[in-house]
């Protein structure tokens, strides 16, 4: 058992990361939640995977059940979807004391997180992340949002879980395209933060090495998170550092209704794009831009995106939630392992 404290205040809370952890997450629980009932929310994916297994880890620890399972995908992360959520918490009457608890991918953690936060002006929700992407990035730091047709994540809040429990066996299940999804996240976190890190991706060239060191990998990436979140929880300096590659990746994603390429390949796109930018105009280590390149494409990941509507990606970037007073932050790479804030405006991106 991997187990670290992330410390933000009244609002502190454990992450767990260990092997076969989800059939224990019922006792865990007892030690920090005493109430009665637990709402789990999950997708439909994931429910018929894992969801009985959790509802009877939980049954068996004494708790009131309910589960709703909602359509798998981000078209999923909209109002019409929060709707749904509230209507059956009231019907589970649950209660400010009562817990929600996530059971899913980035998709469902936002949502779910920010129907907690929301609901009765804010119930305690605990994450059990079941994608890689979710793991290593969306399930630590408390950021929950939904959708607009215009933006990615434009209405949410800054609300911590009380707990993560992280099992990265579950991660066998996914398929390759998912795992790939959430490669970029990771691929990111050394990007910003940890040579040596992006050196042991580096050498391990398939999906079956990476899973020997998953609980390795997935730790580290938290660790990294937990540690930007405790000295920057609401986003105003070091926490934007998280989001190299998301400014052009959120854009992207938007262009394609959020339907024709994940999150993470996105990102991919996104990282290697401004980063290849960034080394032109001289703002780079020579030789970065290969590099990260390099391993995405050993990662069967994107390192470009053909949109053919620039100006569409540039109306996007405008709406980033670190275009502040005109003035864009941009994510860009001294060098692998150690980024910076670069202020410049969307015409960067042209």
């Amino acid at each position: 058992m991997k187990t670290f404290h992330v410390t933000v205040g009244e609002n502190s809370y454990d992450i767990l990361v260990e092997n076969g952890l989800l059939s224990q997450v019922g006792e865990r629980l007892r030690g920090i939640y005493t109430g009665e009932k637990v709402f789990v929310l999950t997708d439909e994916n994931v429910d018929r995977l894992y969801g009985e297994a959790l509802q009877g880890s939980l049954e068996g620890a004494g708790y009131r059940v309910r589960r709703l399972a909602l359509p798998p995908g981000e078209p999923t992360k909209c109002f019409d979807s929060l709707l749904k959520v509230y209507e059956a918490l009231v019907d589970f009457r649950l209660t400010r004391g009562e817990l929600v608890v996530t059971l899913g991918g980035g998709v469902v953690g936002d949502l779910g997180g920010f129907a907690a936060a929301t609901y009765l002006r804010g119930v305690p929700f605990v994450q059990v992340p079941t994608s890689l992407l979710a793991q290593v990035d969306s399930s630590v730091g408390g950021k929950v949002a939904v959708d607009l047709a215009q933006g990615k994540n434009l209405v949410g809040s800054f609300y911590q879980p009380k707990a993560v429990f992280i099992d990265p066996q579950v991660l066998s299940t996914l398929t390759d395209d998912f795992f790939r999804d959430g490669m970029g996240e990771v691929v990111k976190t050394a990007c910003i933060k940890d040579a040596a890190f992006f050196d042991l991706l580096a050498s391990l060239p398939s999906r079956e090495q990476w899973m020997g060191r998953m609980e390795e990998i997935v730790h580290t990436c938290c660790a990294v998170k937990a540690g930007v979140v405790e000295r920057d929880e609401h986003d105003t300096g070091e926490r934007m550092l998280l989001n190299f590659g998301h400014t052009l990746g959120h854009a992207i994603e938007q262009y394609y209704h959020y339907t024709g390429i994940r999150h993470g390949e996105a990102v991919a796109a996104g990282m290697a794009l401004i980063t290849q930018k960034s080394e032109a105009l001289g703002l780079t280590e020579p030789g970065t831009a290969a590099r990260l390149i390099q391993l995405e494409k050993a990662l069967g990941l994107p390192t470009d995106a053909q949109t053919g509507d620039g100006e569409s990606i540039l109306q996007a970037i405008t709406l980033d939630k670190k275009n502040i007073g005109g003035s864009l932050k941009v994510v860009l790479l001294r060098r692998i392992g150690e980024s910076y804030l670069y202020s410049t405006t969307a015409e960067f991106f042209r």
